[in-house]
């Protein structure tokens, strides 16, 4: 926010009432300030400074209700308005600035910081052919670099949203080059040249790389040599801390939750490092999972690594990698002896600081680990692990969501479609989906995305579509409801996936609602998410190799509507009972991962002068004193900071059950159902933890469905119970399920010629 200008003529009330601003005496100025309104209601200085003051003071709806009456009674002052709209953007609320800066702009059409604020406050509102129009008109007015970084910066997010990926990549260049030091600008062109056709595997790393030169080299001489966390051994009990902005409804959830409620407590105490200002459902399950939770989102890097430090964790694992609000300022500064990272971005960080990157034996093929800073460790599972649902746990077991026949059954047609962001969509995409069009009779094209509700924007995407080949005669475009998340695939009878930067969490979703899916493969993890996926299922033959095999499996699989349907039925039991979805596995081998890293670190610095030969004996050594762990009961995360054992939980929530049928017995049916409601819904809580502990769990099955058949909901009852049944089907072991995945990887390369 821009400080209201001090200047004034000789007006003794904004001579004192600048004194204190300048002492950044905000008290004062308040003071002063609503002093001299009570005598003269349209004193300038005052209304300028006013909400200005309150906002520093963090009395924001007081700061907003100032600016409001000063809006009204000044609506001609362009530096008031542009405060007013600053706390507004602040405070999320895009829709209430941007009237105000349509003013702004009208009053100061000459200035690129006008037109800077207008294309901020689009990108919320998805206004994005508006937003880049200002960002471009901004850029031809600016002047300092600090205008100059603000309308490249807004240039690049709206262009990516408008599928420009290749030039918001390099208005991100552009701005770097302007200003090395400025984080953002890095994290934008990462994630941008993720989508960027134009953009190869080795580009990528070596912008990672530059990333790491500019924010590393200066801290490495400060690094702790973290000699203290070598006592007690190999084998003892390690904290393992993660560290995120996103634990909170967000795509790495999808991934992550599992392995913070699951992770072996005997050999680790799990940290929850949060870098996030979301409060939802998902972070309060993430406080009931993990040993202990601490917020840093109001800390700076230099404090955060502090207190990481000071903990004592053994190894810190980032979520984020060049994602939004980010760890990696953290991880430079190496709070922990052993770092690593999985999950929220496909690709190295660039930083030496983090010496480990969770992989597998697909996704990263031969030779990637040059594109890497980091150590790949290859895990003989899938190098994540995915769970339905993380917005709204219980509904993964409710009807609606149940798999349905293909619906090409009943349209006569195969529908082909895309759930993914539309950056991801580029030209080449396009066309190859044409192809298919044009390959399979009367087929149609489905596409759901941001913005398409909008109707200049879906007829400006219609008539890309249809420049690019697409019959737009064939093609639906429906607009992202969240709302809605899984409904629309009951629309489509065959998933596509993009490229070069392939699905992530929309890719295992289809999967899972029985909708099989096109991958085309690549030579990098962002390419080959689709490859990892179909390769750990044994499902090969939905891998293409180029884009003529592309059409060909996608015509193939069109050919059979009866195959095709018996696919469907049959694929979310598949992709269950396969490793992309067993977190039994998936947790153990990374707990098997974690303590070869720390005994790895340990062997290493506690003799710097050993050889590779003597370290790795060393840890022969040591896997051969493993100790054997005690027997303990898996545990439920039931509220922040309270762990129970499972058949404690059964019991508390047998209790609430039995207390809420007996209330609904003795209750005369004049009485409240306020109670007895709430009896209900503390049950259901319950079992909802422990579903989110451990999914599929028969107990908590079996009581849902107990609970809606008492409130007559009968069909999700029935759901429920089903489920229940199914559960308690023998699964593979680990070891069977281990050796069948690798199996199916082996067959995989071979197809892929990786072998």
């Amino acid at each position: 926010m821009s400080a209201p200008n001090t200047s004034h003529q000789a007006d003794p009330s904004a001579v004192r009432i600048s004194q204190a601003f300048l002492k950044h005496d905000w008290v004062s100025v308040v003071r002063l300030c609503r002093q001299t309104l009570r005598k003269n209601g349209r004193h300038l200085r005052s209304h300028q400074m006013l909400g200005f003051a309150l906002n520093q003071l963090k009395k924001t709806d007081q700061a907003l209700a100032a600016y409001r009456q000063a809006a009204a009674v000044h609506p001609e002052d362009a530096e008031l308005l542009i405060n007013y709209v600053q706390i507004l953007m602040q405070e999320g609320r895009p829709s209430d600035a941007y009237p105000v800066l349509k003013k702004v702009t009208a009053l100061r059409p000459d200035k690129a910081l006008s037109w800077i604020h207008l294309a901020r406050s689009c990108y919320p509102m998805t206004l994005h052919e508006e937003g880049l129009a200002a960002a471009n008109k901004a850029w031809e007015l600016a002047e300092s670099v600090e205008d100059k970084l603000g309308a490249l910066n807004q240039r690049a997010i709206h262009r990516r949203e408008l599928g420009q990926v290749h030039e918001a990549v390099e208005d991100c260049k552009a701005a770097i080059a302007l200003n090395p030091a400025d984080i953002a600008h890095h994290t934008n062109l990462l994630l941008f040249m993720l989508a960027d056709p134009d953009a190869s595997v080795h580009d990528m790393a070596e912008a990672a790389r530059n990333f790491g030169t500019t924010f590393e080299t200066a801290l490495k001489p400060a690094w702790p040599d973290h000699a203290a966390r070598r006592e007690g051994g190999p084998w003892r009990r390690l904290k393992v801390g993660f560290i995120s902005p996103d634990f909170h409804n967000h795509a790495v959830m999808y991934f992550a939750e599992g392995l913070l409620a699951q992770l072996d407590r005997r050999q680790f105490e799990v940290w929850a490092f949060d870098l996030g200002t979301l409060e939802d459902n998902a972070a309060e399950r993430v406080r009931c999972h993990v040993d202990r939770h601490v917020k840093l989102h109001l800390k700076n890097s230099v404090e955060q690594a502090a207190i990481i430090q000071e903990a004592g964790i053994d190894i810190l694992i980032d979520l984020s990698g060049h994602t939004g609000g980010n760890a990696l300022p953290t991880m430079a500064r190496k709070p922990a002896p052993v770092q690593a990272f999985t999950i929220g971005y496909p690709g190295t960080t660039g930083l030496t600081a983090i010496d480990w990157w969770f992989s597998d034996g697909i996704t990263d093929p031969p030779g990637a680990d040059a594109l890497y800073t980091e150590q790949l460790y290859r895990l003989p599972t899938r190098w994540i692990c995915y769970r339905p649902h993380s917005r709204n746990p219980l509904w993964r077991y409710q009807p609606a969501y149940q798999v349905r026949p293909t619906p090409a059954l009943t349209n006569g047609f195969v529908t082909f479609g895309s759930c993914n962001n539309l950056g991801k969509l580029t030209d080449d995409v396009l066309a190859l989906w044409g192809r298919i069009l044009a390959t399979v009779p009367n087929s149609r094209l489905l596409i759901e995305g941001k913005n398409l509700g909008q109707p200049e924007f879906s007829a400006s995407y219609r008539a890309r579509c249809e420049r690019l080949g697409i019959d737009v005669s064939r093609l639906d475009l429906v607009p992202l409801d969240y709302a809605k998340q899984y409904l629309v695939y009951h629309r489509i009878d065959v998933a596509l996936d993009p490229f070069p930067l392939v699905g992530g969490t929309t890719s295992n979703d289809v999967i899972w609602m029985g909708v099989p899916l096109i991958t085309m493969n690549g030579d990098a993890l962002k390419s080959r998410m689709g490859v990892g996926m179909l390769a750990h299922m044994g499902r090969h033959d939905w891998i293409a190799r180029n884009p003529d095999e592309y059409v060909a499996i996608a015509s193939r699989l069109a050919s059979d509507v009866d195959a095709l349907n018996r696919i469907r039925l049959g694929l979310r039991d598949e992709v269950e009972a396969s490793t992309v979805m067993r977190e039994d596995v998936y947790t153990q081998e990374v707990g098997n991962a974690l303590r070869f890293m720390w005994m790895l670190w340990l062997a290493g610095s506690s003799h710097p002068e050993w050889t590779s030969e003597q370290v790795f004996a060393q840890l022969e050594t040591w896997v051969g004193e493993a100790p054997v762990w005690p027997e303990q009961e898996f545990e439920v995360g039931v509220a922040p900071g309270e762990r129970i054992p499972l058949s404690k939980a059964y019991e508390r929530l047998q209790n609430m059950i039995t207390r809420a049928k007996t209330d609904t017995d003795e209750t005369p049916a004049t009485a409240t159902n306020q109670m007895l409601s709430k009896r209900w819904f503390e049950a259901t809580v319950i079992a909802e933890r422990i579903l989110c502990a451990k999914p599929h769990d028969p107990v908590a099955l079996t009581a849902l469905a107990e609970i809606e058949n008492a409130h007559g909901n009968h069909e999700f009852g029935r759901v429920y119970l089903s489920e229940a049944l199914k559960s308690l089907t023998p699964s593979e072991s680990v070891d069977q399920l281990l050796a069948r995945t690798q199996q199916y990887v082996q067959t995989a390369r071979e197809y892929l010629g990786e072998a």
